[in-house]
């Protein structure tokens, strides 16, 4: 008797997804609780994995197909497939190398040389992509190549480009590909945001440098006895949750005409993730150690770029710190994550001149940038939660008396 591979539920207000890759072939071998298909959803890829073992029999949904919960993606038959293909070992320290020569003689890989698009169109029709000339940036193989070696029997290279002339028709040059599920959930998000909130943005900057050495004295004690590293977001978490409670406006939303103030401190912390900017939620960081933030922060950040997070723990975010330092940004404006109010943008560290008690000496300063929703919060509130913010990291003993 088949057993039936079922869209699960998809989370609070999730009712679609997309397929976005097969992790199995049809006759392929599968166990209980093997990963079958990866479904993608405008917050989250999750993966759907097997109820029964057996033999995947059927494949009825393909990839890029749009399903809800509760749909049919394929049947798990009975029987004993064929197992799964086993990757060559990457080389490691110990792997004997080719010679160079050997290395050179060998031809690129197709998927080195062509992009995805190229790809699927020889893919389709039995052209090897090797045996192209690829006009694309480096020698890639694109679209357009595949198409001319398509009309052509004996594709020649074409002629380079006339240095200077009228527009030319640059449509075999580019490369169309839909927006993933949850690149168009961001894109719209941040328009609804700036379409319905009153956004401003103030600036300060801050003196990184007590911070900087209440680190380097403890990391490595911190580090032994938590088994984390000691990093700068704790305490910029510790510091916005003391802001916060001085200045509740921040740490609330707009719900139609009314103001819903959040006794509670759940902090959104942005991370990039290959497909898109995800925003996992550090619940309850007021009752957290600086070694449990920092925890949860690692743990979080690595389950995004993997694609493990849950919908439940992107959810119910109260305020979000953005960190575009860690890219080299030195000043930006965040977008405001709705339905939030406000967002905290940190960024790089960077050494500069700086005048203190009367003396021009060089600190190692950050510039913040708080953006805000103008309907709630004053422009008064906001400076002042800013520099209650800078405040706390020029002099962290604040955060560990809470003053």
């Amino acid at each position: 008797m088949a057993t039936e591979i079922v869209v699960p539920a998809l989370g609070e207000s999730v009712s679609e997804a997309t397929v976005a890759k097969w992790l199995k072939n049809v006759g392929d071998a599968v166990e209980v609780d093997d990963p079958l298909v990866e479904l993608e959803t405008d917050k989250v890829t999750l993966e759907v994995n097997a109820k029964a073992a057996g033999v995947l029999k059927e494949i009825t949904v393909k990839t890029g197909e749009n399903v809800e919960v509760g749909a049919v993606l394929g049947a798990i038959g009975e029987g004993s497939g064929a197992p799964a293909k086993k990757e060559e070992p990457k080389a490691g320290p110990e792997t004997v190398q080719p010679k160079a020569a050997e290395v050179a003689a060998k031809p690129a890989s197709n998927d080195a040389q062509a992009l995805p698009a190229a790809r699927k169109i020889a893919a389709d029709n039995n052209i090897d992509t090797a045996s192209i000339d690829g006009t694309g940036k480096g020698g890639r193989v694109i679209k357009g190549d595949v198409l001319e070696a398509l009309n052509s029997p004996a594709p020649a290279k074409k002629a380079a480009a006339p240095v200077s002339g009228g527009p030319r028709d640059n449509a075999s040059r580019e490369e169309r590909v839909k927006m993933t599920r949850l690149r168009q959930k961001i894109a719209e998000r941040l328009k609804h945001a700036q379409d319905t909130a009153a956004m401003l943005t103030t600036f300060n900057e801050v003196d990184m440098s007590h911070v900087m050495k209440l680190r380097s004295q403890y990391k490595d004690s911190f580090e032994k006895k938590h088994g984390i590293k000691l990093g700068f977001m704790s305490f910029f978490v510790k510091a916005a949750v003391q802001a916060l409670k001085d200045f509740p406006a921040v740490n609330a939303e707009i719900d139609g005409t009314d103001i819903v103030y959040k006794n509670y401190y759940d902090i959104g912390v942005a991370v990039s993730t290959p497909t898109g900017l995800v925003v996992p939620v550090v619940r309850d960081a007021d009752e957290r150690s600086f070694a449990d933030i920092e925890k949860g922060i690692v743990d979080l950040g690595t389950r995004a770029r993997d694609g493990k997070l849950g919908i439940a723990e992107m959810q119910g975010g109260t305020f979000t710190i953005t960190n575009g330092g860690i890219f080299g940004s030195l000043l930006s404006t965040p977008i405001i994550n709705p339905p939030q109010s406000a967002i905290l943008g940190m960024h790089k560290i960077e050494e500069r001149p700086v005048a203190v008690k009367g003396e021009v000496v060089v600190r190692p300063m950050m510039y913040l940038a708080m953006s805000y929703d103008h309907r709630i919060i004053d422009g008064k509130e906001a400076v002042s939660f800013l520099v209650r913010i800078k405040d706390a990291i020029e002099d962290p003993q604040r955060l560990l008396l809470d003053v």
